[in-house]
């Protein structure tokens, strides 16, 4: 399986960072997911799911960063157009890491796509999609720890991307 998100001199665009322009934020966040396309998943794939995981934040705030969970996306849906995140209802989303500590039970940042903010220096965000035989029994908001039980024995494949986004 080979999975392709578009990156420009080797770091994710500001356009889904934390330089994103007023217009791609919510309340002072980025909120425009990128592009994924994902080629030749293994037989037998009903459906796919990501994290996208700041492992970099740990010296930072103690724990791994979850920016996004999604889980369920067809396997027809082999390429997720910007802002799929938002303004497509295909798949289900999982609650990041804003879910408890920023936004107060928001759920439009919490559940869905929050961009990447380094406080400092460049972050190596790890996107890893899952080539799934099934669709998971979970429902929006779900937890990426319920995400992770879930896919038990149901992973054909996986990949991880490894995404640089910072100063």
């Amino acid at each position: 399986m080979k999975v392709n998100v578009p990156l420009d001199h080797g770091f994710l665009p500001d356009k889904y960072a934390k330089k994103a322009a007023p217009e791609f934020q919510l309340k002072d966040h980025p909120i425009v997911s990128f592009p994924i396309d994902i080629q030749d998943a293994p037989a037998g794939t009903q459906t796919f799911a990501l994290t996208l995981v700041d492992f970099d934040a740990i010296p930072v705030c103690g724990f791994a960063w979850i920016h996004w969970t999604a889980a369920n996306i067809p396997v027809e849906l082999n390429h997720l157009p910007e802002n799929a995140s938002r303004e497509l209802h295909d798949f289900i989303q999982g609650n990041n890491s804003a879910a408890g500590y920023l936004v107060g039970g928001d759920q439009t940042i919490s559940r869905n796509y929050l961009g990447l903010r380094p406080p400092e220096g460049v972050h190596n965000y790890t996107l890893t999609v899952y080539a799934l035989d099934t669709e998971l029994p979970l429902e929006n908001g779900y937890w990426m720890n319920e995400l992770l039980d879930a896919m038990k024995g149901h992973v054909l494949e996986k990949v991880k991307v490894e995404l640089p986004y910072g100063e």
